[in-house]
């Protein structure tokens, strides 16, 4: 079987998962990503679709059930974009793999350097990024008005450039970035900088030890703490009650380094506001229509 068949293959086990016509008028979108099986997205936009009076259909398209490879991202798209789909969702790890093959990106994908959301509009496959909005509208919910002088990012990834992005929007002074790969993370440093977040810098992870004392906020932004790859992303001992600390992982719902601050007495903020207001605006992006984004939130508590 060549990988072109294969990959049609496992669009087909994904279809067969879910019996029931696929007709011409339903809005069919997707998530692309790996280890995604707890995602609640699909049924955050279900929920709103069938709310909206539309026949919405949202189908996870995990490359690790799926046994496919990294390198069949291009022929996933070219399968879905056959299938009739609308767009797909797209997350960890292919926020930044998949830019080379897209036709257009929008001014926040260009901003963030990463995309997260991909609208097909006849042949041509358009980016954005619906994950700064996602996170800077949780961090004024979820947080509010917290010191915002200082703040040390752990990740500088496809998801990290969306954080970044969003906390030097929310008025961030100083932003120190944190990565295992340093040039990475210098590089994302020097995009976010600005006249407001003005000390920008891109540091590896044995900065931490002299960064995290005198910093007012952590935020994670790398995958360590999901499901699929379980852990804490720096130690805990360098958490103090004068912290506030925000992860943008959402399952488990609490992460081991949640857990933990919240044990030393830290503000915390888990991702689910972020999954539910990049959700909306994918919402919009897909379908035309407004949703409602406290209805979609509902809806993630009352499963989350």
């Amino acid at each position: 079987m060549s990988r072109v068949e294969w990959v049609r293959e496992a669009l087909r086990q994904v279809e067969r998962a879910r019996p029931g016509p696929v007709e011409e008028t339903q809005i069919r979108v997707g998530l692309l990503g790996r280890g995604i099986g707890a995602s609640l997205t699909p049924i955050m936009h279900e929920q709103e679709g069938k709310r909206l009076g539309l026949d919405y259909r949202y189908d996870l398209i995990d490359f690790d059930a799926l046994d496919l490879d990294d390198s069949d991202l291009g022929l996933v798209l070219d399968a879905v974009g056959a299938a009739g789909f609308r767009g797909v969702n797209v997350t960890f790890p292919f926020k930044q793999a998949i830019i080379p093959l897209l036709d257009e990106l929008s001014a926040s994908a260009e901003a963030v350097g990463a995309v997260n959301t991909l609208v097909f509009r006849g042949r041509r496959r358009h980016g954005h990024n619906t994950d700064c909005f996602g996170f800077a509208e949780s961090m004024r919910r979820g947080l509010g008005a917290v010191d915002m002088h200082s703040v040390v990012q752990v990740g500088a990834g496809g998801a990290g450039g969306a954080v970044a992005q969003a906390l030097a929007e929310l008025g961030v002074e100083r932003l120190a970035i944190i990565d295992v790969d340093e040039r990475r993370a210098g590089q994302l440093a020097a995009r976010v900088s600005s006249a407001t977040t003005a000390a920008a810098t891109g540091h590896g992870p044995e900065a931490l030890g002299g960064l995290l004392p005198n910093a007012a906020g952590l935020v994670n932004a790398t995958p360590v703490g999901m499901e699929k790859l379980p852990g804490i992303p720096v130690d805990a001992a360098l958490l103090s009650p004068d912290h506030w600390v925000a992860d943008i992982i959402y399952f488990p719902r609490e992460t081991e380094l949640l857990r933990q601050a919240k044990a030393r007495g830290c503000k915390v903020l888990p991702g689910g506001g972020m999954a539910v207001f990049q959700a909306v605006r994918a919402f919009e992006l897909f379908s035309g229509m407004r949703p409602d984004s406290a209805e979609m939130a509902r809806t993630f508590a009352a499963y989350a």
